[in-house]
This record gives C-alpha cells, sequence and structure tokens, in this order.
C-alpha cells in the first residue's frame, strides 16, 4: 500500500505522459517514412552511416544509437534484405561486420531526412523556440 497521501493519477504520471507522446511522434515519423519502405529505427541507423561517410562497424552503430545487439542485428538484416546497406566482414578482423551504405541510402538521404524533419516540425508546431529547445534539454537529461 502507498502510503503517500498524493497519488499520482494515471493522466499526470510522466511515464504515460511521455509514452503518448512518444507514441505520436513515432506514428508520425513511421507514417512519413513508409512511402519509402524504410521504418524509424532503420531511419536512424541510416543517418548514424551518413554522418560516418558511410562505413561503420556494427558495434558502433549500435553503441551510438543504444540499440541492444537483437535489435540491431534484425534491423541490418531486413536493411541489407532491402537494398539499405551492405554488410562485409572486416579483411583484418573476422569478428568485425563493416556497414556500408548502399547506392539507394545514399541517393535518398536528402528525401528521408526531410521525411524527418517534416515530422519534428509537425510534433514541435504548437511550442514556441523556448519550449522547444527547453523540452530537447530535458529528453537529453531524463535519457542521461
Amino acid at each position: 500500500m502507498r502510503m503517500n497521501s498524493e497519488i499520482t493519477q494515471y493522466d499526470d504520471c510522466i511515464v504515460f505522459l511521455m509514452a503518448k507522446a512518444y507514441q505520436k511522434a513515432y506514428g508520425n515519423l513511421k507514417k512519413r517514412l513508409a512511402v519509402y519502405g524504410i521504418t524509424p529505427v532503420q531511419s536512424l541507423i541510416l543517418a548514424v552511416l551518413w554522418e560516418a561517410d558511410g562505413l561503420l562497424t556494427a558495434g558502433e552503430i549500435g553503441k551510438k544509437l543504444t540499440l541492444d545487439g537483437a535489435t540491431l542485428s534484425g534491423a541490418l538484416n531486413r536493411m541489407a534484405d532491402n537494398g539499405w546497406i551492405v554488410k562485409q566482414t572486416d579483411r583484418d578482423d573476422r569478428r568485425r561486420l563493416l556497414i556500408h551504405l548502399s547506392d539507394r541510402a545514399r541517393s535518398l538521404s536528402d528525401a528521408l531526412c526531410l521525411a524527418r524533419d517534416q515530422a519534428n516540425d509537425d510534433i514541435l508546431k504548437h511550442l514556441r523556440l523556448e519550449e522547444k529547445l527547453l523540452l530537447k534539454r530535458l529528453l537529453r537529461d531524463v535519457h542521461g
């Protein structure tokens, strides 16, 4: 039994509020990316590869995005099957899996980044600049 006299109502619970905000944001981005046949997680993997000029190990991608091995492995397999990336074993260290961008992924970088930016703009459209900056800072603080 909870001893605190102030019980948080479910619709005032930060976990509930963050979950609902996530559902809205994720759904918005998912819909925008569906026309390209890519998921939000896969688009994040591509963004990391674009930033690195197209070559990273699977472990480096997982570390940058804080993705667990199973999630990353499944996403990379689907991306390779769909022509977004090319996987190659490192010649110098057979334990390392190198991930390359495909020509398809390179050619759609602007369109996919635009879709992500539009989703961000749509989610934040009712906030003033100061509120947007504060929200980003608070989310980074919560993320750790």
